[in-house]
């Protein structure tokens, strides 16, 4: 008994690594990459997902992060104007040509960095925000950490080619996650052309360099980048109905294999996947009654859709709901977390989704408190 206990159990070890093995095969040609449903961060087919590599400029995603971040938090505004430094101009590798002491708005750097990955524009955003690059490229790792990366080191924040700067398809894979989170991102990576320097002498054809954004249908970002050591590299995002997939690519031959390749991953997702789409935000899910507030009652309300990932060849699963509603103290403001939803499948938590209040809520008064209370009884 105890012989066949170890067999069993040096089986079980030994299967944990074994490579997980796909019905058909993907990314033939690259190094490594992951396609993940992004609600989720599920991961529907990987390739090398932990392998360390260099990503060139799929490094600008973390970039366009903290800027949004600054943007969001009032920090920074998009009409701010930089001065670009000779640090900054002096980049080499695609950019908008600025030159050294040249002022531009934050979004006009910002649609350089997005559609045509310049530089440049990268490095004179990084210097405003963090007041050099090597402090913003604290800020890249500090967020990385935050984001529990494993395999991901910044040296810079273009991607050019440093000795240590290195990530991995997997942690690519949830930098694209994270960004996607900030809606405007979409505004700036699903433009295929547009202009900088409008109604000067140097107006500037900006042209993206990701062609799913105008061939693949749904294509709507984010990033693709080229340098010797990590050759051709592609993060893509679309979205058809509900679903919305991201793919990473790293390490192709050439800019048309590392294309067909990711293009093939996102249409096995499509073909395979779907998401049900079970409630909606700002759906009401309960009420709470509230005790010397300026309101009795308040509503909570889911504050994103509550969705679920499936086969397409899967049956109708059904579902059940469990509601949590914590303690809650005045006052209480609107968008506030005050409980969870969870979608339960056979007593087991499948996911949950945080309930905000729809609405302020203030003390109020004792003797105020007694007026409402008489008033509400006669």
């Amino acid at each position: 008994m105890k012989r066949f206990v170890v067999f069993f159990m040096i089986v079980h070890i030994f299967t944990l690594f074994i490579p997980k093995v796909y019905a058909e095969e993907y990314l033939k040609n690259a190094k490594s990459g992951i396609l993940i449903e992004s609600s989720s961060g599920k991961i529907l087919y990987e390739k090398n997902k932990s392998e360390r590599v260099s990503i060139a400029s799929l490094t600008k995603m973390m970039v366009q992060i903290i800027v949004l971040e600054n943007i969001e938090s009032g920090k920074t505004k998009w009409d701010d104007i930089v001065t670009a430094s000779s640090n900054a101009s002096g980049m080499g590798g695609t950019q908008i040509w600025l030159s050294t002491g040249e002022r531009m708005s934050v979004r006009d750097l910002f649609k350089g960095m997005s559609i045509v990955s310049a530089n440049d524009a990268t490095v004179a955003l990084a210097e405003y925000i963090a007041g050099s690059e090597a402090n913003f490229v604290k800020l890249m790792n500090e967020k990385a950490k935050t984001l529990n990366l494993k395999n991901t080191v910044f040296k810079n924040c273009t991607g050019l080619d440093e000795e240590g700067h290195f990530s991995s398809a997997e942690d690519l894979a949830i930098i694209a996650r994270e960004l996607l989170k900030h809606d405007e991102i979409l505004k700036f990576s699903s433009v295929y052309e547009d202009y900088i320097r409008v109604n000067t002498p140097n107006k500037y054809w900006l042209v993206n360099t990701n062609k799913l954004i105008r061939f693949f249908n749904g294509a709507d970002g984010l990033k693709t980048g080229f340098t010797d050591d990590a050759l051709y590299t592609m993060a893509a995002t679309a979205k058809r109905d509900n679903l919305r997939l991201i793919v990473i690519v790293l390490g192709e031959a050439d800019s048309k294999t590392r294309n067909n390749e990711a293009m093939e991953l996102l249409n096995y997702g499509f073909d395979n996947y779907k998401i049900d789409l079970l409630k909606k935000k700002g759906d009401v899910i309960d009420t709470i009654n509230i005790e010397k507030g300026t309101k009795d009652k308040i509503n909570l309300i889911l504050d994103e859709d509550l969705t679920i990932l499936t086969k397409k060849s899967e049956q109708s699963i059904k579902y059940d709901y469990k509601v949590s509603i914590d303690d809650v103290c005045l006052p209480i403001k609107k968008g506030d977390v005050v409980g969870k939803y969870y979608l339960m499948k056979n007593d087991i938590e499948e996911k949950s989704v945080n309930l905000i209040s729809n609405d302020d809520v203030f003390n109020v008064g004792y003797f105020k408190y007694l007026l409402n209370y008489f008033i509400s009884i006669f």
